[in-house]
């Protein structure tokens, strides 16, 4: 319920008066029928709202998504996804542990790849866990 009052307090633009208690501000204003032309995305709200929060240039993490596929094969990108990055080391979801037998042979020259897409020697480790991959 905070998170709403939060996103909502947020959004409104006009809600200035500090006077005016939030429940009183929700139902002069939210028993109105909204054009759906001027409704915001809550990923738009969100976003604003915690935007001073979260440092403004990429984190390791963002830069490993957006290189992920590029640096390696296709059936090891479709089996496991980045999902964590801490002190150079890169937590990895994969889809079995069959994957995970796999990939660690091939630790070592995922991590070349991916530093060598990164341009920085940014991962030093890979650690692997089971999980459901998202693409």
């Amino acid at each position: 319920m905070t998170l709403v009052m939060l996103i909502v307090c947020y959004q409104i633009k006009d809600f200035q008066n500090p006077e005016l208690k939030f429940k009183d501000y929700w139902k002069l204003n939210m028993n109105k029928k909204t054009d759906p032309s001027h409704l915001t995305h809550i990923s738009d709200i969100l976003s604003k709202a915690l935007s001073k929060y979260r440092p403004p240039q990429e984190t390791g993490i963002t830069q490993i998504w957006k290189i992920w596929d590029l640096a390696l094969e296709a059936p090891i990108a479709q089996n496991a996804k980045p999902d964590t990055f801490k002190k150079g080391q890169l937590q990895v979801i994969v889809s079995s542990s069959v994957w995970i037998h796999q990939l660690k042979f091939l630790e070592k020259d995922m991590i070349a790849n991916l530093n060598a897409r990164l341009n920085t020697p940014l991962i030093t480790h890979l650690r692997f866990k089971i999980g459901e991959i998202h693409y």
